[in-house]
């Protein structure tokens, strides 16, 4: 299956250009460091370019300080990864193993010079991607979460760094080793967020985390920005690929993680392009690298509670924390969410056995334990799939009598041939059980009630349009998704009743609910935004 980046351990090591080295030099300065200096420490940012001239830049351990892996920079090699294209904090820290000389170029000014010259662009987006992949295969990170399989809040921090493929390290309350000890006993043996060495993050949320990291981005009061695209899922991050290519100022708010609903999703296989097939999270992350190349920023994990269109046409979106920001047009990508059940302790067990994604860390959750997936569209049937491999048992319940009207034939037919999977027809979860983690669910079935163990329900049913945030400014379905086109009374199909505001993807009324239609949709608005920032009405 894809990823989000080549193999690091069998790529060729190309050096630079000397052409490419020359540029660099006109827009860098040259600096030396001792054997031992550090060159870059923990939460500190990417603000600039690092090529290496001479000597070696080793990545230390933040915990122990010695050398973290074998491999090390070298002449003609260059520090970094992925948060450097959205101004990230390096979360090792990086060390002259011996006197080294560098060329160190403005962050700013290095994305420009990148933007110019594509075959340097594409050299460096490669190293970076393969790097960030081994980092986060490996667990390189100085973020380390304790107890994340027995608190939610932990949990909901575990998700937002695996869905957006940020590193981090994972170790259980009841470890034996050395580190599980230390750290039970910094955080005095309860689940917890540690940052650094030993910074003890009180009360985790992930835009705490992102803010350490550097993702939650400090967005000027006076921002001048031509497009804010609100939603980062496919249909949110297509749009800002093109928005970028054709040179507007956009912004991506997203309150959860990059890729939305699908970027919940394990394995998608028909998606043009992925025969092998590739992860919702991995495939929107490759939009999101696209996008920054071309200077579209992304603030997240932030939500934006409510919209307002000012008397020049400017709109100003405001934050979850009350701050504004403001544009000339507004996309609408905010997908749907699945429907919360009316179940008797749903929320107490949300983060405690009731899931809405099935990624990496849920999978880890409910290891050898029965799991029940509520719903029969594709999701689930992906969800079935991929849980099934660590799962003792997946159980799917669908209200109704077949999976014809809502499955691809494809996940279907494996299902069915798929001895781990149990199909329930006509049945529903009635009751959840459980004294801190869920225990079992009542099930109502043709035959009457039963109860089932369960190590993880996993609720993929219903599709509730998020637009409660545009206070009212365009029109509505009865069902709640957005009115574009003809049904708004507008020429282009993705326009709102509103001059300015577009919608795309699964939260428009009528849409294909599908990847790439999303893809498609936010690939092709991104002209007409283009014609409203720049004065042009659209041809009828």
């Amino acid at each position: 299956m894809e990823s989000i980046g080549a193999d690091l351990e069998v790529m060729p090591r190309t050096p630079l250009a000397d052409s490419h080295v020359a540029a660099i030099k006109k827009i860098a300065t040259e600096r030396g460091y001792a054997k031992g200096d550090m060159v870059a420490e923990v939460g500190e940012p990417m603000d600039r370019f690092v090529y290496v001239i001479e000597g070696e830049i080793e990545v230390v351990d933040p915990y122990s300080g010695e050398r973290l892996i074998e491999s090390s920079l070298g002449p003609t090699q260059f520090m970094g990864e992925l948060a450097f294209l959205n101004a990230g904090s390096h979360t090792l820290p990086m060390r002259a193993a011996k006197d080294t000389r560098t060329l160190e170029a403005p962050r700013e000014d290095m994305l420009k010079l990148m933007s110019e010259i594509p075959e340097m662009s594409d050299h460096i987006l490669t190293v970076f991607s393969a790097r960030r992949r081994k980092q986060f295969e490996d667990h390189r990170s100085s973020i380390k979460l304790v107890g994340a399989e027995q608190d939610g809040a932990v949990q909901q921090v575990a998700s937002f760094l695996s869905r957006n493929r940020i590193p981090y390290q994972s170790y259980a309350l009841d470890g034996t080793d050395d580190e599980s000890a230390r750290l039970c006993n910094l955080s005095d043996h309860t689940p917890s967020v540690v940052f650094d060495k030993d910074q003890l993050v009180e009360d985790p949320t992930p835009r705490k985390i992102a803010q350490l990291l550097g993702l939650d981005l400090d967005i000027e009061q006076d921002a001048d920005f031509d497009v804010l695209i609100v939603g980062g899922g496919p249909a949110g991050v297509a749009a800002a690929v093109y928005a970028g290519a054709e040179g507007l100022c956009g912004l991506v708010i997203e309150d959860t993680a990059i890729g939305g609903q699908a970027g919940t999703s394990s394995r998608i296989e028909n998606y043009m392009g992925f025969p092998t097939g590739i992860s919702g999270a991995d495939l929107t992350y490759r939009g999101q690298i696209q996008a920054m190349k071309f200077g579209t920023r992304f603030a997240m994990p932030r939500r934006v509670e409510g919209l307002e269109k000012r008397d020049d046409g400017t709109f100003c979106a405001t934050l979850d924390d009350g701050q504004e920001v403001c544009a000339k047009a507004v996309l609408v990508a905010t997908g749907v969410q699945y429907r919360k059940l009316p179940l008797e302790g749903r929320e107490d067990f949300e983060g405690a056995g009731i899931y809405y994604a099935a990624t990496d860390m849920e999978a880890r959750f409910c290891a050898s334990k029965p799991v029940v997936i509520i719903g029969g569209g594709n999701s689930a049937g992906q969800a079935a799939m991929y849980l099934s491999r660590q799962a003792h048992h997946v159980h799917i319940l669908v209200r109704g009598d077949s999976l014809a009207d809502s499955m691809s034939s494809y996940l279907t037919q494996r299902i069915e041939a798929d001895d781990a999977i149990t199909i329930h027809y006509n049945t529903e979860a009635k009751a959840l059980h459980g004294e801190g983690m869920l225990e079992a669910v009542t099930l109502e079935t043709p035959d009457g009630e039963e109860k089932m163990d369960c190590g993880g329900l996993f609720i993929m049913v219903g599709a509730a349009p998020n637009t409660c945030w545009l206070s009212g400014l365009v029109d509505l379905d009865e069902r709640g998704f957005v009115k574009t086109g003809k049904d708004a009374g507008r020429a282009s199909p993705y326009q709102t009743s509103t001059d300015g505001i577009f919608a795309v993807g699964d939260v428009r009324a009528g849409s294909v609910k599908r990847v790439a239609s999303g893809v498609g949709e936010g690939s092709v608005v991104v002209s007409a935004i283009w014609n409203h920032v720049n004065g042009r009405s659209e041809m009828a």
